[in-house]
This record gives C-alpha cells, sequence and structure tokens, in this order.
C-alpha cells in the first residue's frame, strides 16, 4: 500500500512514520529554565550525526505554534542533558511524559536524584546509566508545529561497569537495558535481544558469492 504524505493531514502523518520507523532511541532531557527550575521529558524522534565533532538532533513538537517547555529552556541556557531510559527507568519515565503544567518539577514527581553536570550548569539522572551533557548549535524550524534541536556532545557520563577499556571507548552496551519507543500507543521495546553480524570487505563478500555458485 502507498501512501501519499500529500494527502494526510499533520496527526496522521506523524503517526504513519512514528509507527513504521521503529524502533527508536529515546532521548530523556534534562533541561532548566533562566531561574535554575529544572524541567524532564522524554523524546523519541532522537540520535546522534555524527561523531567528531559529536552532533546529536532531537525533534521537538510546538503543539499549537508555542514551545514546551524543555524547548523553551533550550532556548534560555543553550544546554541541557540527554539521558538513556533503562527498563528499572521506565515508569519514571513515563511519569515525565505527563503533560503537566509548566514550571512543575517532573523529577521530584518521578522520584528522581539528580547529579550535577561538568560542563554544563544542568543536572543529570543519577540512576541513568548514561548521560550527554549538550551544548546548543541551533535551532531549524521545521516548520510552525516542530523543530530540529541540533547540539554538541560536550561530556559524556557513562558507569563504569559498562564500560569494558576506557583508552579504546569501548563500552558493554548489552547490559543497559535500554529501552526504544515503538508505535502508539505506547509501546516499548528492549535490547535484550541481539545477534552480531560482521561488515565484509569487498573481497569476502564476492568469496561467498563465488562459493555461493559453486554450491548451487
Amino acid at each position: 500500500m502507498m501512501f501519499d504524505m500529500e494527502q494526510l493531514d499533520q496527526a496522521r502523518s506523524y503517526k504513519l512514520l512514528s509507527s513504521s520507523i521503529v524502533p527508536r532511541p529515546i532521548a530523556w532531557v534534562v533541561s532548566q529554565n533562566a531561574d535554575g527550575v529544572t524541567n524532564a521529558a522524554p523524546y523519541s524522534l532522537f540520535n546522534f550525526f555524527g561523531g567528531h565533532p559529536p552532533v546529536v538532533c532531537i525533534g521537538m513538537g510546538r503543539p499549537k505554534g508555542h514551545d514546551k517547555d524543555s524547548l523553551s529552556n533550550i532556548r534560555a541556557t543553550q544546554e541541557f542533558v540527554i539521558n538513556m531510559v533503562t527498563a528499572p527507568l521506565a515508569h519514571a519515565m513515563n511519569t515525565t511524559a505527563v503533560p503537566f503544567p509548566s514550571g512543575v518539577n517532573e523529577l521530584e514527581l518521578a522520584g528522581l536524584e539528580t547529579l550535577p553536570c561538568t560542563k554544563i550548569a544542568g543536572r543529570r539522572i543519577k540512576n541513568s546509566p548514561l548521560a550527554l551533557e549538550c551544548r546548543l548549535q541551533q535551532i531549524i524550524d521545521v516548520q510552525h508545529s516542530s523543530v530540529i534541536v541540533v547540539a554538541n556532545v560536550q561530556a559524556v557520563h557513562i558507569e563504569d561497569e559498562f564500560v569494558k577499556d576506557a583508552q579504546r571507548c569501548h563500552i558493554d552496551s548489552s547490559r543497559f537495558a535500554a529501552i526504544g519507543r515503538m508505535e502508539s500507543p505506547g509501546w516499548y521495546t528492549n535490547t535484550a535481544d541481539r545477534f552480531a553480524m560482521r561488515q565484509l570487505s569487498v573481497q569476502e563478500w564476492t568469496d561467498s558469492q563465488d562459493g555461493a555458485t559453486h554450491e548451487s
């Protein structure tokens, strides 16, 4: 079946893409306003787009053309933290997704402790095994209803138990128990089930095709 995106309204276009492009990592964004009031919210339109310089991007909605707290805070301070969402933290993350009024500290309501950052003024979630301290690079207006936040990663915090070789930056991500976003409403997945597949060189691929031809 072919969907003509120009024939879909905003709600159906979002539903189609968010249900099809899966799984998606979750950026659990912790930000603060100019007065230091902290906010937390999850965003699943997220990934990293460069290793050097280290760049991450997050898609953020603007309901009725207005910034939500996370985006407003990022505009004001130019800084924020992305925390990893793990299976044990799923319910706390879901609490921070509740559309509380502006100024409510979702971290307190979710019972989450925080730690100070090292390169920026914000705070990170203590029990998250991974946190990225980010500084805003630019905000790209996609349309009145959404933006893309582009940021440079200033520091990465990873719990020691997940670091296999710090010098070579080898991380045992299989033990993170990270979760990802699936289709709406409310579906998630975990990263416990995985498989390994080594990338082949051109010669290895050619040899494998020759072998398959000879066998047939």
